[in-house]
């Protein structure tokens, strides 16, 4: 392991999102501190760049004998990885063993990765890459996706399952994880405990049937953690939680489900915001939007999300 090295590794992701096209925006505006790798096919790259008119020179590295005098600042630095684009799922998938090789073997590396069609993720069925990553790092289910801004973040209970299948996956554990996790990142990265609201699962807080989730779960789990001292309060109605003299109380917001609270974060700040992975032993960042293909080479994304996440990291 060699002392000190300490890089963002940048996988690139789906072959025809835009991401390549906000990284370059990216590295021309941001000097960072810390050296950017970036995991990418070397023709995928180069036919991105023509396409969309960029100049840079290309520094291939050998991602099994990395080291610091093979690294430039003024070149892209690159991990090849061969692709068919019969087999895209598979270009993804060993984009993230490489990367994952690497921060294993280089402590203090962390993971930026460009966002992939749900449909072509990876080789098992995950529903996205927090739960690929808890599998990987033997997390065992403790990872939180945390939607990040400085002025209010948001993180969803369940991922990416369907709605006729959340309520199966609410239980006091996993509450009492997700408010953990999010109070100790607080706590590491702006040395104070963030205040929590957590929302019900059904409209208003209510249910037509005796024990709602909101009864049997979500209210002994707050009055679990109100006790053990940690900032939460809820349940919160999640149709008025997000109103603009409400959500100035609060530093997160925790929802029961992905749209319950992505959906007005994304109204509020549009791509001003970070993916961040909680729980595992690096920091995963992703930028908060998709592959977004309609906009696929058209050189109009907004890199700000991108912008966010790189600075994050050279804190």
């Amino acid at each position: 392991m060699l002392k000190n090295f300490k890089p963002i590794i940048v996988i690139a992701g789906d072959p025809k999102s835009i991401f390549l096209e906000i990284y370059f925006k990216s590295v021309n505006k941001i000097k960072s501190n810390k050296p950017l790798i970036l995991v990418v096919n070397k023709k995928i790259l180069l036919e991105q760049m023509s396409a969309l008119k960029y100049k840079f020179k290309i520094n291939e590295l050998d991602s099994n004998n990395l080291n610091f005098k093979n690294l430039s600042k003024k070149e892209i630095n690159i991990i090849h990885v061969p692709y068919d684009k019969k087999y895209i799922s598979k270009y993804i998938y060993d984009s993230f063993e490489k990367a994952l090789s690497i921060i294993k073997k280089n402590k203090g590396a962390n993971l930026i990765n460009g966002p992939i069609n749900k449909k072509k993720i990876l080789k098992q069925n995950f529903l996205g890459i927090t739960e690929y990553l808890d599998f990987k790092t033997k997390r065992n289910g403790k990872t939180v996706m945390l939607i990040y801004n400085k002025k209010l973040s948001v993180s969803p209970l369940t991922t990416h399952l369907p709605l006729k299948n959340v309520y199966k996956h609410i239980n006091k554990k996993k509450i009492i994880n997700h408010v953990g996790q999010i109070t100790k990142f607080y706590l590491k990265q702006f040395n104070f405990k963030p205040k929590i609201a957590i929302t019900g699962l059904n409209p208003h807080c209510e249910s037509n049937f005796n024990n709602s989730e909101e009864e049997k779960i979500i209210i002994p789990s707050i009055r679990y953690l109100s006790k053990k001292k940690f900032k939460v309060s809820g349940p919160y109605a999640a149709d008025t939680i997000f109103l603009k003299e409400k959500i100035k109380k609060f530093d997160v917001i925790i929802g029961m489900y992905h749209d319950q609270v992505l959906a007005p974060i994304k109204s509020i700040f549009g791509f001003d915001a970070i993916n961040i992975t909680l729980g595992l032993p690096f920091i995963r960042i992703s930028p908060d939007h998709g592959p977004n293909m309609e906009m696929f080479l058209k050189n109009k994304s907004n890199p700000n999300s991108l912008f966010k996440a790189i600075k994050f990291l050279n804190k």
